[in-house]
């Protein structure tokens, strides 16, 4: 785990809060996304989380999908990022190993930082570069984590390799009943999009934010996998 500096995220939508942006104290974060390997351990320490009992409560049927049993990954590398993990079960893995998921602010604060400085927006290409990756087809199987170069905190794989779980993923667009929300979910599906949004040439982001608003806590897709943080 590699230490973050505090420091202030400006989200993408406002939501009418601080316009300032939120503070971030110091925290530490997984260099890599969890691995396959890493996950291995996980379910043999902890039973309940198997792909044979655990409960659909927690879980689609999609979790661990292409793993031949409990205990066996089958094909896959003990280095890629492990995917077809639900929320619930990412958030256990992340207690089990004294983290937590990181929030939406933490995330996107690393996640905004380029290759030399902790605000990527003032390197050439920055956003033309992060779209890029963003957009491009995902290999099938994915590659070892840890092949992109290190960001300005020396995270790597923050982009283009999978989405990632964040503890308060559906915080972002939901304030109260459900029928009242429905507006501001449309908003990241059409040009309104950009309406209150602190910075509507970032189409990455508003492309993470629609992601996080259209999966449920049990959803266990091949392109979504996590990382943990830990507070000071």
């Amino acid at each position: 785990m590699l230490l973050i500096s505090g420091g202030v995220y400006k989200p993408l939508y406002d939501n009418g809060g601080d316009v300032e942006g939120v503070a971030l104290a110091p925290f530490y974060m997984d260099e890599n996304p969890v691995t396959v390997g890493d996950f291995l351990e996980f379910v043999t320490a902890n039973p309940t989380w198997r792909k044979s009992v655990i409960s659909p409560l927690f879980s689609e049927e999609s979790y661990l999908l292409l793993w031949k049993d409990d205990l066996n990954p089958g094909s896959l590398g003990r280095k890629e990022p492990v995917t077809h993990v639900s929320w619930f079960a990412a958030k256990a893995f992340a207690k089990w190993k004294g983290n937590r998921l990181p929030t939406i602010a933490e995330w996107e604060y690393v996640g905004s930082a380029g290759l030399r400085s902790p605000d990527g927006k003032t390197e050439m290409d920055f956003q033309k570069n992060l779209l890029a990756l963003t957009n491009q087809p995902k290999p099938n199987p994915l590659p070892d984590v840890g092949g992109s170069p290190p960001n300005y905190w020396g995270i790597r794989d923050m982009h283009g390799l999978l989405w990632e779980w964040v503890s308060d993923f559906n915080s972002a667009l939901i304030t109260g009943e459900s029928r009242a929300d429905a507006s501001l979910e449309r908003k990241l599906y059409c040009g309104s999009g950009v309406v209150g949004a602190s910075d509507f040439t970032d189409y990455a982001a508003f492309m993470r934010y629609a992601f996080r608003a259209s999966v449920t806590a049990a959803y266990s897709g091949s392109n979504l996998g996590f990382r943990t943080v830990r507070s000071l």
